[in-house]
């Protein structure tokens, strides 16, 4: 197994708040929740496949055709199953409980093989994304029930290697959520305050993210056009979601229509198109936006 230290210079983002771009949303809703409705829209690949999950009290994968083609997608014989990210040959990549309640990622390719992966001498693992290169970004905890700090990873699925990356100032830990054909990732920390913040590393280059005016700011996906999104707090305590330009530094603050104040962005195909999640736990509702 390979550790990797992935830091050769510091830049800050620079943080401009750009003008908002125009979205058509759709809300999207598993219909095997009738009773509390719960789902995520969490990737989503160029043909417009999207990964997430529904049910709260039990979590369970499945992959989405719009505008309903909803096919489950769960590891064999877990309790839970979320799918996170999809790369544009429709493998994905998440993490699944196993009967002893063991936490673990994987990814699943589209002949219907799935494959486990943990970091060697850990005790829990989730992959959070998947890109065409057959890389997955995660991270793993030396605990169990996830009560230490997060340690990020690439997982390399050819040759199943690890890439641990060193996130400066990762004092409360780091998750990996985004890997790129380019080789960009993103994801987030939290500092020495128990304070969230984005980072993105392009071209081995750290950049710390964090939204204009927000006290929690976390990067959950990018795309292979340079744009990452995420979810910020504002000062208020309301949690909107962002699209970040790499070449440009800027900003643009998402929210849903119905769910202004309680949306997160989570997934960017190449167009741009947009999936993510409103609402307040144990009722959230997934929307598909596209911009117009």
């Amino acid at each position: 197994m390979k550790r990797l230290m992935v830091l050769t210079a510091f830049a800050l983002s620079l943080c401009i708040p750009a003008s908002a771009q125009s979205y058509s949303f759709t809300t999207v809703q598993n219909p095997n929740d009738p009773a509390s409705p719960f789902t995520q829209l969490l990737g989503i690949n160029n043909s417009l496949v999207i990964a997430g999950y529904h049910n709260f009290f039990n979590n369970q994968g499945f992959t989405l055709v719009l505008p309903r083609q909803f096919t489950t997608e769960n590891y064999p014989n877990s309790t839970m199953t979320q799918v996170i990210g999809i790369n544009n040959s429709n493998t994905t990549s998440g993490f699944y409980v196993d009967q002893n309640g063991v936490t673990h990622g994987f990814y699943h390719t589209s002949n219907g093989t799935f494959t486990n992966v943990d970091y060697p001498n850990t005790a829990f693992n989730q992959l959070l994304s998947q890109n065409d290169l057959q890389q997955a970004a995660g991270y793993y905890s030396l605990s169990q029930n996830n009560t230490t700090p997060d340690f990020p990873y690439i997982y390399d699925e050819v040759g199943g290697v690890f890439e641990v990356i060193y996130i400066p100032g990762a004092v409360g830990g780091a998750q990996a959520t985004g890997i790129n054909n380019s080789q960009q990732k993103c994801g987030f920390f939290i500092d020495s305050s128990m304070v969230n913040h984005g980072w993105l590393l392009n071209g081995g280059v750290f950049v710390q993210l964090d939204y204009p005016g927000s006290t929690f700011t976390q990067a959950l996906g990018l795309n292979n056009k340079g744009s990452v999104v995420g979810a910020y707090m504002d000062a208020a305590g309301l949690t909107h979601g962002f699209v970040y330009t790499i070449s440009s530094g800027q900003f643009v603050s998402i929210d849903n229509p119905n769910g202004v104040g309680t949306t997160i962005v989570n997934g960017i195909n190449d167009a741009g198109d947009l999936v993510g999640f409103f609402g307040t736990a144990p009722i959230n509702s997934g929307f598909v936006a596209l911009p117009q």
